[in-house]
Parts: C-alpha cells; sequence; structure tokens
C-alpha cells in the first residue's frame, strides 16, 4: 500500500528563500511492520535566507527516509539514544538539541568537546542561537533543513498529531500541554557560572507532576501513549520510551 500526498507551497514573490522549482514533496509507505515517510527535505512553507548570522550554511533539497515501528511498545526503561528525536508529517526531521557544548578554549566559546558537561540549546527563554529562523529551524553542514523547535506550520486543521517519534509513537501538539521540566534555582558551580538561564540543557530539571508530561514529554492521550510538543523545553521528546528505529540512530 502506498500513499502519496503533496503539501502545498506558497510562493510569495522574491522573498521566499526556497527555489521556485522545489516543493514539499512526501509519501508514506509500509514495509512489513513499519512505516517510512519519505520526503525531498523541503519543507511546505517559507524558510529562513540560509545562510544567516550564526549559521553559515545554504539550504539543499535531500533523500530523506524514516522508517519506525507500526505498533510501537512501550518498554520500562527509556534511552536516549536517538540521534534524530522524530520527523513530521511534511518529512523534516526534529532534532531539538544541538551537539555544542560550553567550550572556553573555542574561539566561539563551544565546540563538539563534551568534557565541560555543558551542553547548548538552540532555543533559551531569552534567545535564540544557531541562526535559527522563524520556524525555530535551521540547516547543517549538508543543507538538511530540521526543526529545534515548534511552529505554526506544523498544525493541521482538525488534527492534533504533527509527526512521529523515532521509537514509532505519534507527536501531537496541544496548547494546554506543559512539560515537567523547570529552569534550577541558584547559579551554576563550574564554569561557564552565571544563573541557570535555559542557555544549557543542565539548566533544566524534571519535576514530576509540575506539568501533564512525563520525563520524555508524553503522556496517555484518548486511551494511548504518545509524545507531545511543547513551547518550552524540551520541546520535543529527548529520549523515548520504545524501540528506536536505526534510521534516527545515524548523525
Amino acid at each position: 500500500m502506498k500513499i502519496f500526498c503533496r503539501a502545498p507551497l506558497i510562493l510569495l514573490a522574491l522573498s521566499i528563500s526556497i527555489p521556485a522549482y522545489a516543493k514539499n514533496i512526501v509519501s508514506i509507505t509500509y514495509n512489513g511492520q513499519e512505516k517510512c515517510i519519505n520526503s525531498n527535505g523541503v519543507p511546505s512553507h517559507k524558510i529562513g535566507n540560509f545562510p544567516t548570522k550564526g549559521n553559515p550554511h545554504r539550504f539543499k533539497p535531500q533523500n530523506i527516509k524514516f522508517c519506525f515501528s507500526l505498533n510501537p511498545k512501550k518498554l520500562s526503561k527509556a534511552s536516549d539514544r536517538a540521534r534524530v528525536s522524530g520527523v513530521t508529517l511534511t518529512g523534516i526531521p526534529i532534532r531539538p538539541s544541538t551537539a555544542d557544548w560550553y567550550d572556553p578554549n573555542s574561539r566561539r566559546g563551544h565546540s563538539k568537546n563534551s568534557s565541560s558537561g555543558w551542553k547548548l540549546e538552540a532555543i533559551t527563554p531569552e534567545k535564540k542561537l544557531f541562526g535559527l529562523d522563524a520556524n525555530n529551524a535551521h540547516v547543517d553542514k549538508r543543507g538538511l533543513y530540521h526543526y529545534h523547535g515548534v511552529n505554526r506550520n506544523l498544525f493541521s486543521k482538525g488534527s492534533t498529531k504533527i509527526g512521529y517519534a523515532a521509537d514509532g509513537f505519534e507527536i501531537h501538539y496541544l496548547s494546554e500541554i506543559r512539560s515537567s521540566y523547570q529552569l534550577k534555582s541558584g547559579s551554576r558551580k563550574t564554569m561557564p557560572f552565571g544563573r541557570h538561564d535555559g542557555t544549557y540543557k543542565q539548566d533544566y530539571i524534571f519535576v514530576k507532576g509540575s506539568g501533564n508530561l512525563d520525563e520524555c514529554n508524553g503522556m496517555i492521550l484518548k486511551g494511548k501513549y504518545v509524545y507531545f510538543a511543547t513551547d518550552k523545553f524540551p520541546f520535543f521528546p529527548r529520549c523515548h520510551w520504545g524501540r528506536i528505529s536505526k534510521d534516527f540512530l545515524r548523525p
């Protein structure tokens, strides 16, 4: 069984940064016990004019395929192994985390060296880093466009589902749903010091019951377990309760 759909693309005179020939092309296929989302990596909306300040890379269409379980099972222990958290219904990767850590020896102040133990966030309560556009997304060195946070273009009329996680559970969005992560009080005890302001992942702590969701940003919705995208940290699930598909483990 094969289902093809094309999400609409609105061209806005000369201001749009997606080439005129490029449209969001996405298909859903089934392979045994797996569902696969295939796309050309072109979103269904206008994107930032990359390269931008903080992001030197140019957007390029891609050949994307993410397969995941049709019938995910919730295990007893969560995993944070996934390099890609999920994929949208339009075939765009979801990657809320970053690969950069605080590094006082780097000219930029951050690098891929994790020895400091402080991992940078792309979206903080006060600002955005790494040249994110108005959709809380940007491109990596391969030109791959991906989301770090939610935006209105992910929502479809009449449905709360926006995509699938790396283990096959659905990802939904409801504005009234809140994560259970909170900023820690006080200040960091090691470099880079300063107050816990959300610049780093380690500025947050999970406080059970402070929101609607568990540590992987999930809960039961209409009788089944799903993950949620949230307006605040962690934005998307950063751990998964089910078996993670190998397609989400690749860099």
